[in-house]
């Protein structure tokens, strides 16, 4: 990579899941983990969620992506991608207003509920018998 390249950071978070995603501007390689996006998530479905963000503001071959992820699965890692590329969009150009509306700058705040005791789950009680 030349010295004098632009480079957008975000960070993303999805459940247990962080990215920390850079774009650089290029021709729309998706690397995640050191691995093509395709190869790591493994269903076309998950990296279509992650490029969400280029498709509605029309930058789908513009940037680059090197995203480093760690934590939760694969679903909140593909969120956590695409929460990182939106921020990371900001920072490039004027896109606020479609991604905003697209709802991708809001940070998902839904997390696995713990454990009760008492219960069999978080909410899931023993069962209950009357004899």
């Amino acid at each position: 990579m030349a010295e004098n390249t632009v480079v957008y950071q975000g960070t993303g978070r999805r459940k247990n899941a962080v990215a920390r995603v850079r774009l650089i501007p290029g021709t729309g390689k998706v690397i995640v983990n050191k691995r093509d996006a395709a190869a790591y998530f493994g269903r076309q479905r998950l990296v279509d969620v992650a490029c969400a963000p280029f498709k509605v503001t029309d930058t789908v071959d513009a940037f680059d992506v090197i995203a480093l992820c760690n934590g939760g699965g694969m679903s909140g890692q593909a969120g956590a991608v695409r929460l990182g590329i939106a921020r990371a969009l900001l920072r490039a150009g004027d896109y606020r207003a479609d991604l905003k509306r697209a709802g991708f700058l809001t940070r998902d705040a839904r997390v696995v509920e713990r454990k009760k005791y008492g219960l069999k789950k978080a909410r899931r009680a023993p069962q209950f018998s009357k004899r």
